[in-house]
């Protein structure tokens, strides 16, 4: 791997606290992999697409909500690859396209607006049927890419790292529904740690649904990983006004954009636990995942 491609991935952060003196963080810089945008989505949809491919689908169908990043990514990802796309959108197409939707429609993604109710049945087998008849030749991809395909390929977000031959022993996500965590968790060696920052409040299952995709993913990776649940900021897409302070001045001093739904509560979290010492002796890399295409939600971010 190039030092120029390790320079614009991998990103130095210096701590200069008291009680940083013993940690290291470098932030991998998935945001930076693709011009229409990268994120770890990226590594979430490869082997859905390749998977489609081989069973010759021309059409991929996804589900999101009006800033979704995977139905951003997934449009991105069909331009590219030569797939016709399809979202289901969670909402009503009279309140207006938002700029996520605004870029997937440019992008060729053909837009379906449903109920909250009809939105609810995304996982429902019955319902998936129909959306399969009523669609010619299409691929199906779970909400967020959240599959085993989804896992496998953020297990090559681990690969990415190892290739820059970089000391670490923590590597840090942030959380949704786990995918992310759980390909990780199946590609790192069992002499690391792995932490996920949740941003969902309540789902206080993820350990299990994390730890049965692991075990899908057809790994008996031991790595030892854990998951933290306070840094929710109130649920997802909510933003706390300590959060917002966070964010503001992180990107001051680093001169880094963070997405207030994922990287924002990622990196609040592992400061606030660097400055408690629960991170000594960690050399730490946090996973930059994307997402700031959703920035444009907030108006109190400015690039």
């Amino acid at each position: 791997m190039s030092l120029v491609l390790q320079n614009h991935l991998l990103q130095k952060i210096e701590l200069n606290s008291p009680a940083s003196k013993d940690v290291s963080l470098s932030i991998l810089r998935l945001d930076r992999l693709h011009e229409l945008g990268g994120g770890n989505k990226r590594f979430k949809l490869k082997y859905n697409l390749k998977e489609a491919r081989a069973q010759g689908k021309t059409t991929l169908l996804s589900f999101g909500g009006a800033w979704s990043n995977h139905i951003h990514a997934l449009a991105a990802a069909g331009l590219a690859e030569g797939f016709k796309t399809l979202g289901i959108i969670r909402g009503e197409a009279a309140h207006g396209l938002t700029p996520t939707l605004q870029d997937a429609q440019a992008w060729g993604m053909e837009l379906h607006f449903v109920s909250r109710s009809d939105y609810r049945l995304r996982g429902d087998k019955a319902y998936l049927q129909v959306l399969k008849d009523s669609f010619d030749n299409c691929y199906i991809i779970p909400e967020g890419g959240a599959n085993d395909l989804g896992a496998k390929g953020c297990a090559d977000i681990v690969q990415l790292i190892d290739n820059f031959n970089i000391d670490y022993n923590l590597l840090a996500c942030a959380c949704g529904t786990g995918s992310t965590l759980a390909g990780i968790v199946s590609g790192i060696s069992v002499d690391k740690e792995v932490l996920g920052i949740s941003v969902l409040k309540g789902l206080q299952n993820v350990e299990a649904i994390v730890a049965e995709a692991v075990k899908s993913n057809g790994s008996s990776n031991k790595a030892n990983w854990k998951i933290r649940h306070e840094y929710h900021h109130g649920g997802y897409a909510r933003v706390s006004t300590e959060l917002k302070s966070f964010i503001l001045d992180f990107e001051q001093r680093y001169r880094i954009a963070l997405d207030p739904v994922y990287t924002g509560k990622l990196l609040f979290g592992l400061f606030d636990m660097i400055e408690k010492g629960e991170l000594n002796d960690r050399r730490i890399i946090a996973i930059h995942s994307g997402g700031l295409q959703g920035r444009r939600g907030y108006d109190w971010l400015t690039d």
